[in-house]
């Protein structure tokens, strides 16, 4: 798909962000994509909550895919920092050499924009926000299932395909059915 514009995730796109959110009932059983911050929230403080904090404190980074001025899509990025949380930590400290200065740590598509190419998208939007902040060292933790075919709402992160398409190359496993990737980002201009 070609039709689309990217926008990061801001003060000025979280309405648009939270509708994408609200139309998919919160994400992975309303998680909001939390998960991966800091878990020093305030005690009993909601997913949608906390994460409109993230985005207002300009801890939350993410490249929106908007299609017809509907935001459909989405890759979360941060520094290990403001991303410290990951599954499989165990496995993925033993093989840590160098490391990265941002994570991506979900892409997500609207179900009803799903298999047009937006993950992709929303990966590329993601790496060229990373350039406009100086570029890095960029991981990522995508499924890794070569020759199955998978549910899209079990791919928290796509797939090692599409990460490749974009240029990053395989660094090692992590957990059963995810991988570690890896792609140095040049700062933009």
């Amino acid at each position: 798909m070609d039709d689309y514009t990217i926008k990061p995730l801001d003060e000025s796109t979280w309405n648009d962000f939270a509708a994408m959110i609200e139309r998919n009932s919160g994400l992975f059983s309303g998680c909001w994509c939390t998960w991966f911050y800091p878990q020093d929230r305030e005690p009993d403080e909601p997913n949608r909550a906390y994460k409109e904090r993230m985005v207002r404190e300009g801890v939350a980074h993410a490249a929106l895919v908007f299609v017809d001025g509907q935001a459909v899509a989405w890759a979360q990025y941060g520094s290990p920092e403001d991303l410290p949380n990951i599954q499989h930590r165990k496995q993925y400290l033993e093989g840590v050499v160098t490391p990265p200065d941002y994570r991506i740590t979900c892409i997500y598509v609207d179900k009803r924009h799903r298999r047009v190419g937006l993950a992709a998208a929303a990966l590329r939007g993601a790496l060229d926000l990373i350039a406009g902040a100086g570029g890095g060292l960029v991981e990522g933790y995508p499924q890794d299932t070569p020759g199955r075919k998978m549910n899209p709402s079990f791919l928290y992160n796509t797939t090692r395909h599409t990460y490749e398409e974009a240029g990053f190359t395989y660094d090692r496993p992590k957990g059963k059915n995810h991988c570690v990737m890896t792609k140095t980002v040049d700062a933009a201009g």
